[in-house]
């Protein structure tokens, strides 16, 4: 167990324009989706308020209105100046807490995630969008400096309602990005032509938000180490843009992020399919360009330990987290306390970002069923009193289960657990040795100490009849029993019986205890169009010379948010994986001898593969109910979570699992 000496330069005091933070973390901004209306909401000011008293020394909220032009975005409105007493109650419930309040500067300009154009976009140059092929409207000099006055302005009606200062996003892509880059600014009057002229938008913001809120206001800034766009911002220009923007003194702290609204989205939000910190190489070299200005280190940081290295070897001065404390809002308090064993890791699996970019929900998190519940910070239920105590068994050790019985033993319930498997996890366990799988089994690491903590009752390597159960005399069963892939029309009955074609589960149990590569082409039917199926195809891409993943659909990974999608589609591609679209396989005899046709759905020409030596399939599953029917008529109380219930992705197992576990 850590102590909390191991990680001292994390947890010292640092100062910013005067104002102390009490140790270097900051959580970055994330947008929450949790403002419809364009005001501050009680949600937004209980996440926030969750970050500070989990231990963050500063919180910077989502993107703010501060320009009139974004006043149909769904985000607070702070240039209106009529929501002055939420703001005063978000500030209050956050710097009382003793972290610093930052609001964050930021217009999409051109940039755009979602399918069409969109009409109401501005930029530097009338240049498209590389993702949504968005062309903006050219800002005039005039409107860019009205920008700037009316930003100012929005900035200081924030001090007055007690933020500690506000954060300018400069990258990913965005407005400011886009004029600092010389591929999306292509001007040639004042705001661009040359680097001086690509900075003044942003100098002169800095300038102005200075002059209008004082030296005591914290500006931090956000700007690109590497876009990965040829012909825009890599390293070189990032130092140049970093010399120019601090040089004049006005700016309280940078930092440096990747990625663009382009073919390297994936960048925006690393992923567990690269390695960790994937910035701090641009970032180390980059400190030296900032005019002693602090550098925040950021990019899937995820562990105290990689926090504190970081600041101990003098690479950055503050460390920022964003999707490790939608994860765990408790990682400071839990790390200076030394119990880095009790964090709920980040899987980098940017799932908060599919809900908030692509759903249009508010904020989720597979390893946090709770974000921005008042209960939410070190969460452990209130125990029941003796009379409601019940005896509860689980049928199921996969994430969905153990999610519930650990929650339901924590609040007092005798909790027994049934799995086939000798440990917990589901079929978690094959996701984890799977590409990108490592960070998986943080969400049952987790779980198994919490059961064992809770007093739950694990009977592992063993299914559980339901005369076994009836025999428990539980009050209530809940069935985590998973699902099954539903065998796709186009497989005889015959052929599904004897089991010549596998699911794509049963086909990588076996084929993951191999290492060597075999002749031949591995087929992969998928209509599954989620992570994990891609994951498998690069598994299968190790073991045999040749993968194709074949689907009726026009494209693949339609399931899967941009940002992982983009990784995805650039793996498949780099690895050589073959991708037939619009096709289903035609069975016939000659696949025995290896032979197999690919039909189109629409025109019925064929494409054949004459050296097939495995077929799979990934498709819709329909749960493994068969137990609830005779529980119910023995009169037990059956709740289904997770696959058992409505087979979906990790994070409605581990919500319905503590759902469950809530209300049993």
């Amino acid at each position: 167990m850590r102590k909390d000496s191991d990680f001292t330069t994390l947890f010292t005091p640092f100062t910013l324009a005067g104002r102390t933070l009490r140790n270097r973390i900051t959580h970055s901004s994330m947008s929450l989706v949790a403002t419809p209306q364009g005001r501050v909401t009680d949600s937004m000011i209980q996440y926030h308020a969750n970050r500070a008293e989990g231990g963050a020394a500063m919180t910077i909220t989502e993107p703010l209105g501060m320009m009139r032009h974004q006043a149909g975005i769904p985000r607070p409105q702070i240039w209106r100046r009529d929501d002055a007493d939420a703001l005063k109650r978000f500030a209050d419930a956050v710097e009382g807490r003793d972290c610093r309040l930052l609001g964050q500067i930021q217009d999409a300009g051109r940039g755009r995630h979602f399918p069409g154009r969109n009409p109401e976009a501005v930029g530097a140059s009338a240049l498209p969008d590389d993702l949504s092929w968005t062309v903006p409207r050219a800002l005039p000099a005039a409107e860019i400096r009205d920008m700037i006055a009316q930003t100012a302005e929005s900035a200081r009606h924030l001090q007055e309602c007690g933020f500690s200062g506000v954060e300018i996003s400069c990258g990913h892509g965005h407005l400011f990005h886009q004029f600092l880059s010389p591929w999306a600014n292509r001007r040639d009057d004042e705001y661009g032509g040359d680097w001086a002229g690509r900075t003044r938008f942003v100098t002169e913001l800095v300038a102005a938000l200075r002059a209008v809120c004082g030296t005591g206001f914290i500006i931090g800034m956000k700007l690109h180490g590497d876009d990965g766009v040829s012909g825009s911002i890599g390293p070189a220009e990032a130092a140049i843009i970093g010399d120019l923007v601090t040089r004049p003194g006005n700016v309280d702290y940078v930092s440096f992020a990747g990625g663009a609204h382009a073919r390297t989205l994936e960048m925006h939000t690393p992923d567990r399919h690269g390695p960790p910190m994937p910035y701090m190489p641009f970032i180390k070299e980059l400190r030296h360009s900032l005019n002693g200005v602090p550098l925040m280190a950021l990019g899937r940081i995820t562990d105290p330990a990689e926090a504190d290295g970081i600041l101990a070897r003098g690479e950055a001065s503050l460390i920022a987290l964003g999707r490790p404390l939608v994860a765990d809002p408790a990682w400071p308090n839990k790390a200076a306390a030394g119990r880095t064993w009790d964090i709920r890791y980040c899987l980098s699996c940017n799932t908060c970002w599919g809900a908030i970019v692509m759903m249009r929900v508010p904020i989720a998190c597979v390893n946090n069923p709770r974000v921005s519940r008042p209960d939410e910070v070190d969460y452990w239920p209130a125990p029941l009193p003796d009379a409601d105590r019940r005896r509860i068994v689980v049928v199921g050790a996969g994430l969905a289960g153990m999610e519930a019985a650990w929650v339901a033993a924590a609040r007092g319930h005798d909790v027994t657990v049934f799995g086939a498997s000798d440990m917990p996890g589901g079929k978690a366990l094959l996701r984890e040795k799977l590409p990108g799988g490592d960070t998986v089994s943080s969400i049952y690491d987790y779980q198994t100490v919490a059961a064992k903590r809770a007093g739950v009752a694990l009977r592992l390597g063993r299914r559980a009849s339901a005369e076994a159960i009836i025999g428990l005399r539980p009050d209530t069963v809940i069935l985590a029993t998973g699902s099954t892939m539903i065998p796709p029309d186009w497989l005889p009955e015959d052929i599904r019986a004897e089991g010549w074609v596998p699911d794509l589960r049963d086909a990588m149990r076996d084929i993951l205890r191999h290492t060597g590569k075999q002749d031949g082409t591995a087929v992969l039917f998928d209509m599954d169009h989620t992570e994990a199926t891609y994951a498998c195809a690069e598994a299968l891409r190790e073991r045999f010379t040749r993968v194709v993943i074949v689907t009726p659909r026009d494209t693949i990974a339609t399931d899967v948010q941009m940002v992982t999608r983009q990784g995805i589609l650039r793996r498949m591609a780099e690895q050589r994986i073959d991708i037939v679209t619009l096709c289903e396989p035609r069975w016939s005899d000659s696949c025995a001898e290896g032979r197999l046709d690919l039909v189109n759905v629409y025109t019925g020409d064929t494409t054949v593969i004459d050296d097939m030596v495995l077929l799979t399939y990934a498709t819709p599953r329909v749960p493994d109910d068969a137990l609830s029917a005779p529980l119910k008529a023995a009169g037990i109380a059956v709740i289904p979570v997770g696959d058992a219930r409505a087979p979906q992705e990790m994070l409605f197992a581990t919500a319905s699992g503590q759902a469950a576990g809530e209300t049993v």
